[in-house]
């Protein structure tokens, strides 16, 4: 996965030098959010993108935490932002309305991007950067790429497994969620989708256990120390009912923003798809 990731953005930054920007393209363009980052920094022409949220570097968010080095980084605050000179700021929809309220009476162009909760959602924000940017090109490029990437693991003909994705406290997924979108993308029916669920909600253990789903799905974790939010993991009714062969880690990093590396969890998961059905129950 890390191999792709390189490749992706090393032709991003191939392509985006070969194809010029349109007229009028913002030159210094500052992101604040791990997730316009990561998009930014697949569609901007090189010397564009001049800094980035530091948040971008840390892999337990970031799908693109080693490639975000290569950037300078600030830390959200108003006063660093304006220094940096940008004629663009792109934010989330959940940065502080007092930083970017100060900005934008300094005299800063600030856009606002939504995160994306389903595969199409992923598609209009690559285009959406691509025209803040003025590289529409390059972004209906990552785009034909992202779907090439969905459509060689769809068409499977038998009846789709059932699948759980699982975190912290036992909450899971439902409807309205990109991991719903990436699980039903690789082929499974999602077990919160199925209970009713929307976003992130609790599913306790004993309804987990009734629905007996094919393939439990596991964040990736990193802690320096034991935490209480983790024990449900080491429940030992968890552990008898999912073997090795009934479980799977998939990167935070992969669905906690949408983008083309999002593939990345939806392959991962349709390769194991085939080995669901024969893993011992």
């Amino acid at each position: 996965m890390r191999l792709l990731r390189h490749i992706l953005v090393a032709a991003a930054l191939v392509a985006a030098g070969a194809s010029g920007a349109v007229a009028g393209a913002p030159e210094r363009v500052v992101s604040m959010n791990v997730c316009t980052d990561q998009l930014a920094m697949l569609v901007a022409a090189p010397g564009q993108l001049v800094s980035i949220s530091h948040l971008t570097r840390d892999p337990a968010t970031s799908a693109l935490a080693e490639e975000a080095r290569a950037y300078p980084i600030h830390h959200g605050q108003a006063e660093e932002i304006f220094l940096l000179e940008p004629d663009l700021v792109i934010a989330g929809t959940t940065a502080r309305p007092t930083t970017l309220s100060m900005l934008r009476r300094l005299g800063v162009r600030v856009e606002q991007m939504p995160s994306a909760s389903t595969l199409g959602e992923i598609r209009d924000n690559i285009a959406h950067m691509g025209e803040l940017l003025g590289q529409p090109e390059r972004a209906r490029d990552l785009v034909a790429r992202f779907d090439e990437r969905l459509r060689a693991v769809r068409g499977r003909p038998y009846a789709p497994p059932l699948a759980a994705p699982y975190y912290a406290n036992g909450f899971s997924s439902g409807g309205r969620s990109l991991a719903a979108a990436v699980i039903e993308a690789a082929g499974y029916e999602n077990l919160g989708t199925r209970l009713g669920l929307e976003g992130t909600a609790p599913v306790p253990l004993e309804v987990l256990l009734m629905h007996d789903p094919a393939l439990l799905i596991l964040g990736t974790h990193d802690y320096d120390a034991p935490a209480k939010a983790q024990e449900i993991f080491a429940h030992p009714a968890l552990e008898r009912a999912f073997g090795r062969a009934r479980r799977i880690e998939i990167a935070n990093s992969a669905w906690v923003c949408g983008g083309p590396f999002t593939a990345d969890a939806v392959e991962a998961l349709a390769l194991r798809r085939s080995k669901t059905a024969r893993a011992p129950r």
